[in-house]
């Protein structure tokens, strides 16, 4: 059975403007592409876009998507803009949640609260007995509750693990505060394990996935392997979601906790639809969280420079265990310092031929550093919506000297770094569309500026790309993904207006009216 798309805009991607007529589809590949009077006589069945502009499948190149989920059913606390209104909202959830379950809320940032004061546990407490605990918006800290706490063990006395710090307040007590690998004491007590655990993960992904089709999305690079409980425990939940039976597309990063693990247990995988990706790992934290490792101290804080999550052998042994799997490695690293240790590693320990490691942030550079990466065999994930979030408190964090090579988009693409895009999600809006408005634009929709650092704005062409191209290059896959062209996988996006056409908030009155993979709709408004 042969489909003909036809009668909209169609853009191929491969070239700025570049136009096609009609797109035929047979056994969810593209078989040829042209005029429609030539291919029309081989179709069997039509596909009428009636004006609609189809572009390649987006693809999400860094997210959480079981964590998305999450946040689509957990108390949200990314739009409070005080204390006082975080702490409403918890009241108010307090009150539907059962006495023996923890109260989890996602997205608070102080930075968005005038005083930039955060909760405290005692305030905490005098909401429920019962755990609460609150994730900020970049996941690198955590607020918890006495009952939080204890549940994860941590008292007065507990000593701060490597690659992480207790929060204390300035009589040395505890504030609720949990950095980077302090988060896990608190997490690791959380019970994941049992057929009821493991239906909450599909439940949270179909919510997920419903979300990411109906923004156009058609897949997604995400990492959850090690956050919920047992790495067959979000696998399973994958299995049950994603195949034949529900076509969506998605690379699973493995997080190098289970790397070894699941490369010994050998898990099958139901490609094309769910495939292995890189090792992934946190080289450090967030500049929100003033955790991501910087070279220099941080403006706002001269004594601080930030966390690394490992120390330099370790991160070398990490990346030679990848390499002895033949695998390349997915880090995150969002400080100079970050980036240097990785390369240094990456360096000494390359990828295999036949891979791309892949650099996931990079949000605060120099020139040594975007040298050394354009000589690298790699792949910049890049979240061009931090911008947006991130500016203007981070320019009080890092200082005006550091901003020429902060989040700096445009210098990559311009040097020929290969670049994918991705919110990681749930930390940023999952929506496309503001992603490639914020790397258009550099500020949030209607803002009246020009942009921060505007020398670094993506055209819309090279915003677009790397969520189609881009995404197909971060997994190897730029000769089947990313372009409508023959032979191509048929992964459409399809938008009821012309992204290219009218002003960047024109482009954001777009919404998604068909979502296509492999052939087959998969979504439809």
């Amino acid at each position: 059975m042969k489909d003909l798309w036809h009668g909209g805009t169609i853009y191929t991607m491969t070239d700025e403007n570049d136009r096609v007529e009609a797109v035929l589809v047979e056994h969810g590949k593209i078989i040829e592409v042209g005029a429609f009077e030539k291919l029309k006589v081989q179709a069997d069945t039509f596909h009428d876009l009636k004006g609609a502009t189809m572009y390649p499948g987006f693809v999400d190149s860094h997210l959480h998507i079981i964590g998305h989920g999450e946040k689509l059913l957990r108390l949200d606390l990314s739009n409070a803009t005080s204390v006082e209104e975080v702490l409403s909202l918890v009241r108010e959830a307090a009150k539907n949640t059962p006495s023996d379950k923890w109260l989890f809320g996602e997205g608070w940032n102080e930075n968005n609260f005038k005083d930039k004061r955060i909760p405290t546990i005692q305030e905490l407490d005098a909401i429920r007995s019962g755990p609460i605990l609150l994730t900020r918006v970049c996941h690198h800290v955590l607020l918890g509750n006495t009952a939080a706490l204890n549940a994860g063990e941590i008292h007065e006395d507990s000593i701060s693990p490597a690659g992480g710090k207790i929060g204390r307040d300035s009589n040395g007590k505890l504030n609720g505060l949990l950095y980077e690998q302090a988060t896990s004491l608190v997490n690791n007590a959380i019970v994941r394990e049992g057929e009821a655990y493991v239906q909450n993960l599909v439940e949270a992904l179909n919510y997920s996935i419903d979300d990411m089709l109906s923004k156009g999305l058609t897949g997604g690079h995400s990492e959850d392997m090690s956050y919920f409980g047992s790495y067959t425990n979000p696998l399973t939940a994958y299995e049950r979601v994603i195949g034949e039976k529900r076509h969506f597309r998605v690379n699973l990063l493995r997080h190098h906790a289970v790397f070894k693990e699941m490369m010994e247990a050998n898990p099958s995988y139901d490609e094309p639809f769910i495939e292995p990706g890189a090792m992934k790992i946190f080289a450090d934290g967030s500049l929100g969280g003033a955790t991501a490792a910087l070279v220099e101290p941080y403006c706002d804080n001269p004594e601080n420079k930030g966390l690394f999550i490992h120390t330099d052998e370790e991160l070398e042994e990490l990346v030679k265990l990848a390499r002895k799997y033949n695998e390349a490695i997915a880090v995150h690293m969002i400080g100079d310092a970050a980036t240097e240790q990785v390369l240094n590693a990456i360096e000494k320990y390359p990828v295999p031929a036949d891979k791309r490691d892949r650099l996931i942030h990079c949000c605060v550079l120099n020139e040594n550093l975007m040298e050394r990466i354009t000589r690298l065999s790699a792949v910049v994930d890049i979240q061009p919506a931090f911008v947006s979030s991130d500016f203007p408190w981070v320019i009080e964090r890092l200082g005006e000297n550091r901003l020429e090579y902060a989040y700096a988009w445009k210098k990559m693409l311009d040097r020929g770094i290969m670049c994918s895009a991705g919110t990681d999600a749930p930390i940023e809006d999952i929506d496309p569309l503001l992603s490639i408005y914020a790397a258009v634009e550099r500020k949030k929709p209607g803002a009246q500026h020009e942009g921060y650092i505007p020398e670094e704005k993506l055209t819309r062409f090279e915003a677009i790309r790397a969520y189609t191209y881009g995404s197909a290059q971060a997994i190897g896959k730029e000769a089947v993904r990313g372009f409508i062209k023959p032979g191509y996988d048929a992964d459409f996006s399809i938008f009821n207006r012309d992204l290219f056409e009218g002003s960047s908030e024109d482009m954001l009155e777009a919404i998604a009216v068909k979502t296509v993979v492999a052939g087959r709709v998969v979504f439809e408004r």
